[in-house]
């Protein structure tokens, strides 16, 4: 997976400044699954059993995508839970506003950008040129 960081290409396995390193933990680390998720596996950090804020969870529920095939229907589904994956960002008030975008790119591509607006006007772009060959893969 490339993901470029404000228009400049990096490598997923480089060292990444903290907002995008926090965006990538938040996306692909597995969330726990909520009871209505049908899935043999739920996944999820053993720290979220107990957390210091209620209901704080880390990661998303990208991992429930593996199980289907990619349809149009697909990027919806996507950017809902980068969206639920991200929502710490404003309530903890290191965003004013987080924007998520899914597009399914290929046949087998989906593509993902999310837009910080950080409290002091900066804007942060994250785009993944293919999330879906990290779930399916």
């Amino acid at each position: 997976m490339i993901l470029y960081v404000n228009g400049i290409r990096k490598d997923a396995t480089a060292s990444l400044d903290l907002l995008t390193r926090a965006v990538v933990i938040s996306l692909f680390t597995w969330r726990r699954a909520e009871r209505d998720d049908r899935t043999p596996q739920p996944y999820g950090w053993w720290g979220d059993t107990w957390p210091a804020v209620q209901n704080d969870r880390i990661g998303s529920r990208l991992y429930l995508l593996k199980r289907r095939k990619l349809t149009n229907k697909t990027p919806q589904d996507a950017r809902e839970y980068m969206q639920q994956a991200l929502a710490w960002m404003t309530d903890d008030g290191v965003a004013a506003r987080v924007d998520v975008t899914a597009e399914r790119t290929g046949i087998d591509m989906l593509a993902a950008g999310i837009t910080i607006y950080q409290r002091d006007d900066t804007i942060h772009n994250i785009t993944f040129d293919d999330i879906w060959s990290e779930l399916d893969g």
